[in-house]
């Protein structure tokens, strides 16, 4: 394949350090970065989404922050149409793309090209769907999903319903597994000339910066901004509102739950995440890994490694 195409990705768990490595990146490359994060695209949703601050952005462009408004959906299909045109307008300028964020499942997406359009969502499946969620609860529908494909039921999470109905909605529409559809998806090949690094640490070393990193977001003001968020008009069934950080908190303003509650419970469902993305990016092909421990937690040194990748590869500089 021609290098005419490149495209850098810089992954990994939650809080591994992602964000310095792509900047770092960006400057010694010539490059901008897309961000494949599915929290940082919402506008007034920074301290929760630990978004990149103007100043840590160091003069490098970032493409996808701030585009939405809260309450505007967001999904992998829309993803990959603002990602596709991010990035066709960074190569357009002779500057290499740099996708960097924890959402698998957008860069999947965006690097193979993932048709979308094949079956469209069925609006009276989905909301009798929801329905039932409503009435007899998340474990319910993923029972549900055991019996039709065991497969996408062990990669979904119960919680996470929404995929859980869209996996059912797929079935039912298509009489096909939806974990057959993105398998068969899995195997196309890129359009992309590609480099796809998962940054990773030692697990102990990955939570304790977890808890750290939920402890500053509270000391920055999350309480705060989600009250904001609630007076804006945003309620837990917004899209937006399911992100981590964000639901807890809410929980709290609504009285649900203690702050103490609310804040244990985020850190241990951004661990159980950070697990997740891990479980995620080892089933991806064509990944190399860098492991923090391996490079002395010197964002410096993983830097080195891509550069040579680059250089002796594709000849990117």
């Amino acid at each position: 394949m021609s290098a005419a195409r490149p495209l850098l990705i810089i992954t990994g768990p939650t809080a591994v350090g992602k964000t310095a490595l792509s900047i770092q990146a960006a400057k010694a490359l010539n490059g901008e970065v897309v961000s494949a994060d599915s929290m940082q695209v919402y506008r007034h949703m920074d301290i929760g989404s630990a978004k990149v601050k103007k100043e840590e952005m160091d003069g490098v462009p970032h493409h996808l922050i701030d585009v939405l408004d809260p309450w505007e959906p967001f999904n992998v299909a829309v993803f990959q149409k603002l990602a596709k045109e991010a990035v066709e307008d960074i190569l357009s300028r002779g500057r290499l793309p740099i996708v960097a964020g924890g959402t698998g499942f957008y860069i999947q997406a965006l690097l193979y090209d993932i048709d979308f359009q094949k079956t469209e969502e069925d609006g009276a499946i989905r909301r009798s769907l929801e329905r039932l969620g409503e009435e007899k609860g998340s474990e319910y529908l993923h029972a549900m999903l055991q019996e039709i494909d065991p497969e996408s039921a062990a990669a979904i999470h119960a919680n996470n319903r929404k995929r859980v109905i869209r996996a059912i909605e797929y079935f039912r529409l298509t009489g096909e597994k939806i974990s057959l559809h993105n398998e068969e998806e899995r195997k196309k090949s890129s359009p992309y000339d590609f480099l796809y690094y998962v940054v990773t640490m030692d697990r102990a070393a990955l939570y304790e910066r977890i808890d750290r990193r939920v402890d500053q977001m509270m000391e920055r003001g999350l309480v705060e901004e989600v009250r904001r968020l609630k007076a804006m008009g945003c309620t837990r069934d917004m899209v937006s509102m399911q992100g981590l950080g964000y639901k807890e908190i809410l929980d709290y303003l609504d009285g649900v739950c203690t702050l103490e509650e609310a804040v244990y419970v985020m850190k241990r469902d951004t661990r159980h995440f950070a697990k997740r993305q891990l479980t995620w990016f080892r089933r991806e092909r064509d990944t190399r890994w860098l492991a923090q421990e391996d490079y002395h937690y010197d964002s410096s040194l993983m830097l080195k490694k891509i550069q040579e990748d680059c250089e002796k590869e594709y000849q990117w500089k």
